[in-house]
């Protein structure tokens, strides 16, 4: 019966530290920023132009 108290009183304190790193998170601004995440892998790459069927290299303008 006491290790379960012991468990109990373990995952309570997980279950606290977890929610002082989520505070912390929000107030340190970890979550402001919602939109650019979304758009940032469109932004990455060179955009690629047309190519050569015949060798499937691409055109240099």
């Amino acid at each position: 019966m006491s290790v379960i108290f012991l468990l109990i009183a373990a995952s309570t304190l997980v279950a606290v530290l977890f929610l002082a790193a989520f505070l912390w998170a929000v107030r340190a601004g970890q979550y402001e920023d919602d939109r650019s995440p979304a758009v940032r892998m469109l932004g990455d790459d060179r955009p690629n132009g047309p190519t050569n069927p015949m060798n499937n290299t691409q055109v240099k303008r």
